[in-house]
């Protein structure tokens, strides 16, 4: 039986690990910081391994450098962690019919296919113990379409996919599956997507912020990392026991028109 009926409405993780992918900057960085200020022991992922280190160093976790497109290399991981948190992303923007083929498989690799292996490789540790919690990084994204975003909406549309699954498979063995789903959040991915929409539309990187990346938010700003950071803290404690095979969208209205 898992342990949430023994320790109800805890936020505290002291004696937990968590791994997040992606951890070295942005929403990973403030998820890592989260998890081990509420007493896990984080494993900082990412492929930046300088980047790693040093927010390893300043959540008293470890660092791990991976390349999550290298799959071949996690067919037989086996993970002993009690959190996963797959948040490691690219994005590229292009019309399809200008959209690179191997841009594209990159992309779903990082984004579909690595997340499956690591859940693939923490399911064991997590049914044996009767305790998971995983928490996907989706997108809205992950609920609606943009143009020129081919292979990102796709990747993030069959996270959910997986997500719901993981939440099927693993609910009587103790383990919880969500999706978290921000609208643009401010982080170096963001950045980048700044001059990349300033060049698809043919505007300066000054107006992309207003007239593309919120154009269809309510709230007119961007999520900060820390926001995210406190849903995923929401979602693996045992305040959430009966929050698994949903998307928590945080878009600012986006969503709702």
């Amino acid at each position: 039986m898992s342990d949430d009926a023994t320790r109800p409405g805890t936020t505290d993780l002291t004696g937990r690990t968590a791994l997040v992918t992606g951890a070295a900057s942005g929403i990973g960085a403030a998820v890592a910081a989260t998890l081990a200020g509420r007493g896990a022991q984080v494993t900082v992922a990412d492929v930046d391994g300088d980047a790693a280190e040093r927010v390893a160093r300043e959540v008293g976790g470890r660092a791990w450098t991976v390349d999550f497109t290298d799959v071949d290399a996690l067919a037989d991981l086996r993970l002993e962690t009690d959190i996963l948190v797959n948040n490691a992303g690219i994005q590229h923007v292009s019309p399809i019919d200008e959209f690179d083929p191997a841009t594209f498989r990159r992309i779903l690799t990082l984004m579909v296919e690595a997340p499956f292996l690591l859940i693939r490789a923490a399911l064991p540790h997590m049914y044996a113990s009767g305790y998971g919690r995983i928490v996907n990084m989706s997108s809205v994204h992950g609920i609606r379409a943009s143009a020129n975003k081919s292979a990102y909406v796709t990747a993030k549309h069959a996270l959910e996919g997986l997500s719901k699954v993981t939440a099927l498979e693993g609910a009587e063995r103790g383990v919880r599956s969500n999706c978290v789903n921000p609208g643009y959040v401010r982080t170096p991915l963001v950045e980048k997507q700044i001059a990349d929409q300033a060049r698809v539309h043919g505007i300066d990187e000054a107006e992309v912020l207003e007239r593309v990346l919120l154009a269809e938010s309510a709230v007119k700003r961007l999520v900060e990392p820390a926001e995210v950071a406190a849903l995923v803290g929401f979602l693996v404690s045992d305040e959430a026991s009966m929050v698994t095979g949903t998307s928590y969208v945080m878009d600012g209205g986006w969503s709702a028109s």
